[in-house]
């Protein structure tokens, strides 16, 4: 059994307004023990188009989440979610989120960002051909936040929620992809300048490749493509970190670029 498409709609209309208000709401897989992952995409759709609809919003990328052991083991989701990025989601390096009135539960993740040259399409796409489409990466921060009650999720809620994503920023250093081995670039965060937690790219699917040829292959099985020019989001090489106001997060990307953001 499935969601109808009008309980599709109202719950996309849901998660839209606890967008805007700020607020979360009861897991919907407890609410409708029958949907489907393919449900929480349509849902997804629904609360994406809203925002382009109401609020003028622009995608501009798409990210994959709960890819790394850690990051499942936190959550208890044990697939990994996808979601997408629109321009307003976008922070300046260095720049500063007010939390109050624009996330709810935020929790920072660093990852390794992608910046496509070439669509790739799925079924059948390969680490080498994300490579081959791949202009460059960079250093990234995704804050997470979720519309759900305590961040109680399955892998339904998460990808209805827009796999949960909040804002995100880049580095300022565009990296060669072909002149890095990925599975070993070595990330290192800090939380006001303490050191906190590290990652490698193997603990993305054993490589970022990998994670992107996944998310192409499984939008593809929607008809949705990762665009040329879009930013891709490959998932955290470390554990999701809560931030409140007065926090300053900052990674470096070993050797290649960093990445920091405060909050107010």
């Amino acid at each position: 059994m499935s969601l109808s498409e009008n309980q599709c709609r109202e719950l996309g209309h849901e998660l839209y307004d606890a967008l805007r208000e700020c607020r979360t709401l009861v897991p919907l897989s407890d609410r409708y023990t029958e949907i489907t992952v393919a449900d929480a995409y349509r849902i997804s759709e629904v609360m994406l188009a809203l925002r382009l609809e109401k609020d003028g919003e622009q995608v501009v990328g798409k990210k994959i989440g709960v890819t790394s052991a850690a990051v499942q083991e936190m959550l208890g989701v044990f697939q990994p979610d996808f979601g997408f990025l629109t321009d307003k989601m976008a922070v300046p390096n260095g720049g500063e989120v007010v939390i109050a009135g624009n996330l709810i539960q935020p929790r920072a993740e660093a990852e390794i960002a992608f910046l496509l040259k070439e669509e790739l399409k799925g079924p059948k796409i390969t680490e080498a051909d994300v490579l081959r489409a791949t202009d460059c990466i960079m250093p990234c921060f995704e804050i997470v936040d979720s519309r759900i009650d305590g961040w109680k999720i399955k892998i339904q809620d998460t990808v209805a929620d827009n796999a949960s994503c909040g804002v995100y920023l880049t580095g300022n250093e565009k990296i060669d992809p072909n002149k890095v081995n990925m599975p070993d670039l070595e990330v290192q965060v800090y939380k006001n300048g303490i050191p906190i937690s590290s990652g490698k790219g193997s603990a993305v699917q054993g490589n970022p490749l990998t994670a992107v040829a996944w998310l192409a292959n499984t939008l593809g099985e929607f008809g949705t493509p990762l665009r040329a020019s879009e930013v891709i989001l490959s998932g955290s090489l470390v554990p999701l970190e809560p931030v409140t106001a007065g926090d300053r997060m900052h990674m470096e990307l070993v050797g290649l670029g960093s990445a920091t953001i405060s909050f107010a």
